[in-house]
């Protein structure tokens, strides 16, 4: 980093070489203190010398030089968390391309509030700030800034039910929550003078969830942005949008303060262009923040549509491969559905591929040498759901156990583990999937993942992932019921629990 650079601690101790009272004499005294000192005359000597060799490296250089780009971001649903691919989010993958077209690694720091991340690039620990930052005149005079990448609204939300404000005057005299350092706190400030009956209060974190879990008669109102609130009111269902607050506003990078950063700062920007061209900042944008409920209407409709258009092509596919690896066969064809609507040639923004979506990793580690390849796809999905299965605590019975792996498919293995233990913590019971539905989304707010082992976890996706698994895989059984298709035979015994499984009753 520059600030552990010799030239960058040489520059200080001339900095305060300079300010001292005690050495701010006049000429004539510094030469009659350098020649009455010639040891001292050398060594100043020899500093001025260094002084004129040691030149800041370009940021840009620097980064390509060592081999890696830092980057400051904070976890949340709009930015940085890990799921069972690794490390992801929007601005992370955003980033990581970014590094991966400098050719350098990505090293990515977090900070849980906005006064950390920028405390990050004025002490030089960190090249770029990529955490969903809006932009605002007093940080544009401060940082270098990239041009906008994504259009936000503020919104003051309020909670349903209670008094719903329509503009910023019903706002006086009642306490607004507003994170810290935030462009929305800004505005606020701004706004003082022509409303002085506006009051807030602040809030150190950078996670929205701790906004919106305080609202209450006290602090009945919080300012957050649209795109972030639309991931978080799945947590907070009472919780809606009052009104827009202020314009839109613009998120971009903002870049280490050095002198030295304008390269970094085009070639960010040149990089910005390039993916908004291409369309890969719509697709990671639509990836990510994007909610799927659970199963509308709609949704059902274009599930039955697809059920006589497409299955029919992979239908004894997906049979063959559930036989063999004795799984329910409309199970394996929701799963399918859910992850690629049987789509074979489906296609990530963030590197999953085929028609189960498997990471690059995860094929490697399943012996799939093509994802594309719908029948190699379906048996690493197969295999891959028996894997997570076998991980399982072997006491949790059926069907639970099949919907916790499926979970874990889409989460992570780490994540459904720290669900089950916070199940545990709050007297339910973790070997039974609807007691664990209910905490799976509480991995979401800071309240609760800053105190378990794996952090962050999009919980409530994974529960809505695993309800609508269950709900095709009903569809397709029950037309394989009206259409007079045999049904697969099932060992009842599979689905009691371990402990009645040993008993042998006697009939009457």
């Amino acid at each position: 980093m520059l600030y552990l650079t010799p030239c960058y601690r040489v520059q200080e101790s001339s900095e305060v070489y300079l300010s001292s009272p005690a050495l701010a004499t006049n000429r004539r005294t510094k030469s009659r203190f350098l020649r009455g000192n010639p040891l001292k005359f050398c060594l100043t000597l020899m500093l001025a010398f260094i002084l004129v060799g040691c030149e800041q490296k370009d940021t840009l250089q620097e980064v390509k030089e060592r081999g890696y780009l830092t980057v400051v971001t904070r976890t949340s649903p709009t930015t940085y968390y890990r799921d069972n691919t690794g490390p992801t989010g929007f601005e992370y993958q955003l980033a990581q391309r970014f590094a991966d077209q400098l050719g350098v690694e990505l090293n990515v720091h977090t900070e849980s509030t906005i006064t950390g991340i920028f405390r990050n690039l004025r002490e030089g620990t960190a090249d770029l700030a990529s955490a969903g930052l809006s932009l605002s005149a007093a940080r544009a005079e401060e940082f270098s800034v990239t041009q906008s990448y994504f259009e936000v609204q503020p919104l003051v939300i309020y909670q349903s039910g209670q008094y719903r404000p329509s503009s910023i005057t019903d706002l006086y005299e009642r306490t607004v929550l507003v994170t810290a350092n935030s462009s929305h706190l800004e505005l606020l400030e701004q706004l003082l003078e022509s409303h002085p009956k506006l009051r807030w209060k602040v809030i150190a974190s950078s996670d929205s969830a701790d906004l919106l879990d305080q609202i209450n008669e006290d602090t009945p109102f919080a300012i957050v942005d649209d795109y972030d609130f639309a991931l978080q009111q799945p947590l907070f269902p009472r919780l809606k949008e009052a009104f827009s607050f202020g314009d839109k506003q613009q998120l971009v990078w903002f870049i280490t303060t050095d002198s030295q950063s304008d390269t970094l700062t085009e070639a960010a920007n040149l990089f910005l262009s390039e993916v908004k061209a291409d369309g890969v900042l719509r697709g990671l944008a639509e990836e990510f923040f994007s909610y799927e409920p659970l199963v509308s209407r709609a949704g059902t409709f274009t599930f039955s549509q697809n059920m006589d258009s497409v299955l029919p092509d992979y239908e004894n596919m997906i049979r063959q491969v559930a036989h063999e690896y004795n799984i329910d066969w409309n199970l394996l064809a929701a799963m399918a559905y859910q992850e690629s609507h049987w789509d074979p040639k489906a296609k990530s923004f963030t590197g999953v591929r085929g028609m189960m979506m498997l990471t690059q990793r995860t094929a490697r580690e399943l012996n799939v040498k093509n994802r594309l390849d719908p029948l190699e796809s379906l048996r690493g999905g197969a295999r891959y759901l028996n894997k997570l299965k076998r991980r399982l605590d072997p006491a949790i019975p059926e069907p639970d156990r099949t919907y916790m792996a499926m979970a874990a498919y889409n989460i992570g293995m780490s994540h459904l583990q720290d669900a089950r233990k916070l199940t545990a913590q709050k007297g339910d019971n973790p070997m039974v999937w609807r007691d664990l539905m209910k905490h799976l989304p509480k991995l979401q707010k800071p309240s609760y993942y800053r105190t378990l082992r794996f952090g962050y976890a999009r919980g409530a996706e994974a529960v809505t992932y695993v309800q609508n698994i269950r709900h095709y895989a009903n569809i397709l059984l029950w037309r394989d019921i009206t259409q007079g298709q045999e049904i697969e035979p099932h060992n009842s015994r599979d689905f009691l629990p371990e402990t009645l499984q040993e008993l042998h009753l006697l009939g009457l």
